[in-house]
C-alpha cells in the first residue's frame, strides 16, 4: 500500500470509528490493528495522526467488550515502537489502564492492558510514572486474589515495573514478597512459580526487597522445595534468590546446613540441572564449602567434602 494510499485509510476508519455504529467502528478498527500489528513505519503514521490516542482511549471506555479490545489492541501495537512510549504513557493514559485492572471482570481486556502496561515501561524513564499513579500496589493487591486468566500478566507487568528501585520499594510496601511466596508455594501452576521467582529475583536486587525476604520466615526452606521439585526455570530462581540471601545474610547460610537435603539437591541440579542452573548450584556448593560455621552445622556438613 502507497504512503498516500495508508493516509487516506487511515482518515478513513478514523472517521468510521466515530461513527454510531458499532459494526462500522469494529471494522474500521480491525483495519487499523492489522496495519499496526507489523509495520513500525505504520504505527508512526498512525500516532501522527491528530487526535488519534485520545480516540482510541475513549472506545477503551465503552460498553460493547469487541470494541474495547480492538481499541487496546491498537494502543498496544503503538507502544511497540521505541519512540512512541514516552507519549503514550501519560499519566492519564495510565491512570485509565488502573481503572480497567480495577473494574473489568474480562480475562481478555485484563492481559490487554497489562501487556501494554509491560511494554509502555519497558521505557525506563516511564516506569516512575506507574510508580507515581499507584500502579504498583494495584498489581499487588491483583495478585494477591482468586488465579485468573490473566494472572501471568499481572506477573509480568509487576516483574517489568519492580526494576526500578522506587517500585521495589513501593512493592515491598505493599506486602509483595509474602504475596509471592505464597504463588510459589501454592500448587496453581508452574507458570505463575517461575514467573513469581521471577519478580522476587528483581526485588532481591534491592536493599528493600533482599531484607523483606531475609525476615521471610523459613524461605531457605521454601526455596529448596523449589529447588527440590519445580521446573527448571522456577529452580534458577530460586537458584538466584538464594545466591543473594547468602551473600548478605550468615542466618540463611546456617539455616541451609540444618536441612538435611540442601547439598544433595545442589549436587543433584549442578549435575543434571540446565547450563545456567548448574553454574548457579556449584556457586551456592561453593559458598557453603567457604563457609566457617562449623560450630552451627549438624551432619549436613558431611555432604559437602566430596566438592571440595
Amino acid at each position: 500500500m502507497s504512503a498516500t494510499r495508508l493516509r487516506e485509510t487511515i482518515t478513513e476508519c478514523l472517521a468510521d470509528v466515530q461513527s454510531d455504529s458499532v459494526d462500522a467502528q469494529r471494522k474500521a478498527l480491525q483495519t487499523l490493528a492489522s496495519l499496526t500489528k507489523v509495520s513500525p513505519q505504520n504505527r508512526s503514521l498512525l500516532a501522527r495522526t491528530d487526535g488519534v490516542v485520545s480516540t482510541l482511549l475513549t472506545l477503551t471506555k465503552i460498553s460493547s467488550s469487541i470494541i474495547r479490545i480492538l481499541a487496546l489492541s491498537i494502543l498496544f501495537n503503538l507502544s511497540l515502537n521505541p519512540d512512541l512510549k514516552w507519549n503514550l504513557a501519560d499519566m492519564e493514559t495510565i491512570h485509565h489502564l488502573n481503572s480497567i485492572i480495577l473494574s473489568t471482570s474480562s480475562p481478555e481486556i485484563n492481559r490487554l492492558v497489562c501487556s501494554l502496561i509491560c511494554s509502555l515501561a519497558m521505557l525506563d524513564k516511564n516506569k516512575a510514572k506507574f510508580g507515581v499513579a499507584g500502579t504498583v500496589q494495584l498489581l499487588v493487591g491483583a495478585i494477591s486474589g482468586p488465579r485468573c486468566p490473566a494472572s501471568h500478566h499481572l506477573l509480568s507487568s509487576l516483574a517489568e515495573l519492580v526494576q526500578f528501585h522506587g517500585n521495589c520499594t513501593v512493592a515491598v510496601r505493599s506486602g509483595a514478597v509474602q504475596v509471592l511466596i505464597g504463588i510459589v508455594e501454592s500448587t496453581d501452576g508452574e507458570d505463575l512459580a517461575g514467573t513469581s521467582l521471577a519478580v522476587l529475583g528483581h526485588l532481591a536486587r534491592f536493599s528493600e526487597g533482599l531484607n523483606a525476604l531475609i525476615r521471610t520466615d523459613q524461605i531457605v526452606s521454601s526455596m529448596l522445595n523449589v529447588l527440590r521439585g519445580r521446573s527448571m526455570l522456577s529452580k534458577e530462581g530460586a537458584a538466584e534468590i538464594l545466591l543473594r540471601l547468602f551473600d548478605e545474610s550468615e542466618g540463611c547460610v546456617r539455616d541451609a546446613f540444618r536441612l538435611p537435603e540442601f547439598s544433595s539437591v545442589l549436587a543433584d541440579i549442578s549435575v543434571r540441572g540446565s547450563s545456567k542452573a548448574r553454574e548457579k548450584a556449584n556457586q551456592l556448593l561453593k559458598k557453603m564449602v567457604d563457609a566457617n560455621l562449623d560450630p552451627y552445622t549438624d551432619g549436613n556438613s558431611l555432604f559437602l567434602p566430596w566438592y571440595q
